[in-house]
């Protein structure tokens, strides 16, 4: 066999044995995919059962003071249809809204509404939040909250129907409109708004965007500029807005649908009672994003309050947890509230407001 042969067979089965490898390769990296998707599906399963343990907890720990029901409502179509084909994209989507009513209600009297959207970018309306519900209801104020497109804890499509700073505010609206078309004993003059976070951001939506349908408004460490925030934030929170499924763009590229999802954007609207809060030390809704939002109403000379909080314990959840230094900051919002909303029964005391979360004082 000469040598020309001989290097000849070997390149052949180097090269064989190259594509052999390279398909393995393929191959592998197909499975691997497939796995990772199989994954991520499988945190959408989770999500669901862990919601729906969470929502046996809202039953149990507010069985002693109020109704509580969970209802299923339609708020407006995709912003975009995920599929250009898709026949079924003019289709309303569908969310739950809890719906917590004080348990001795008289149906012939009229009731304020609190609408409490939930914080969290990919988040649900948890019993987090169960100490600020009872503080509500002890007030007599009646509570929805909407877990608008977006929310976790209802699979993967609700997951993917993310429209933050977009229509997640027409489930919220929805939700409002929902309990005053259904609820004869809810006064339709007396319903504010109240968030924080996401929440927060979405209570300035609401009272920015339709500010005719509420009588004031509180927004708490509230995300208020997208710019500002994208800027201040790493690549993993910009993923959440270049997703494909979301608006699949840069705010390089596409600036103006940045600018349109954005309280700042609208601040020239405020005609009703506004309390911000924020602190010097949260680590999430940086104190500089709300100050923003807060130049913002000054420059055009809007009236509102505001208050800014010196490193209070807690960071971004300073005035949401159960210390004493947070129930007597949110005591100050409780009272903001009633000057508008006028609940039949408002605390007196931060220790009333303590033995009405708690039991005890």
């Amino acid at each position: 066999m000469n040598n020309s042969f001989k290097f000849f067979l070997i390149g052949l089965f180097t090269a064989v044995n190259t594509v052999s490898i390279s398909a393995q390769s393929d191959s592998l990296l197909k499975e691997i995919n497939s796995l990772k998707q199989t994954v991520n599906d499988y945190q959408h399963r989770f999500d669901v059962l862990e919601k729906q343990i969470d929502d046996l907890m809202w039953f149990r720990r507010l069985e002693d003071i109020a109704h509580v029901d969970k209802v299923r409502l339609t708020g407006t179509p995709r912003w975009k249809p995920k599929d250009q084909d898709d026949r079924f994209a003019g289709n309303k989507l569908q969310f739950y809204a809890y719906v917590f009513i004080p348990k001795d209600v008289d149906i012939n009297k009229k009731y304020p509404l609190i609408v409490l959207p939930h914080s969290g970018v990919h988040a649900n309306f948890s019993t987090y939040y169960v100490h600020i519900v009872r503080e509500l209801i002890a007030q007599e104020y009646v509570v929805v909250s909407a877990e608008y497109r977006g929310s976790t804890g209802y699979g993967k499509a609700t997951y993917e129907n993310i429209d933050y700073g977009g229509r997640e505010n027409d489930d919220v609206l929805e939700s409002r409109n929902y309990m005053i078309e259904n609820y004869s004993f809810i006064d339709s003059t007396r319903v504010g708004v109240v968030g924080w976070s996401h929440g927060g951001m979405i209570a300035l939506m609401q009272i920015l965007q339709h500010g005719d349908k509420y009588q004031c408004a509180f927004a708490g460490v509230p995300v208020s500029d997208l710019e500002n925030r994208l800027t201040s934030h790493d690549k993993s929170y910009t993923a959440y807005f270049t997703a494909p499924y979301h608006i699949g763009e840069s705010i390089k590229k596409n600036p103006g649908e940045y600018a349109r999802r954005s309280p700042t954007h609208y601040a020239r609207n405020l005609n009703k009672p506004l309390l911000i809060h924020t602190n010097t030390n949260d680590n999430d809704v940086y104190v500089e994003e709300v100050k923003l939002m807060i130049d913002t109403l000054k420059k055009y000379n809007k009236e509102f309050e505001y208050k800014i909080f010196q490193d209070a314990s807690g960071g971004h959840g300073f005035d949401r947890i159960d210390s004493k230094e947070a129930t007597d900051i949110r005591f100050t919002i409780h009272k903001f509230l009633e000057r508008y909303l006028s609940p039949a029964k408002p605390f007196k005391s931060t220790q009333e407001m303590r033995t009405a979360a708690y039991g005890f004082n």
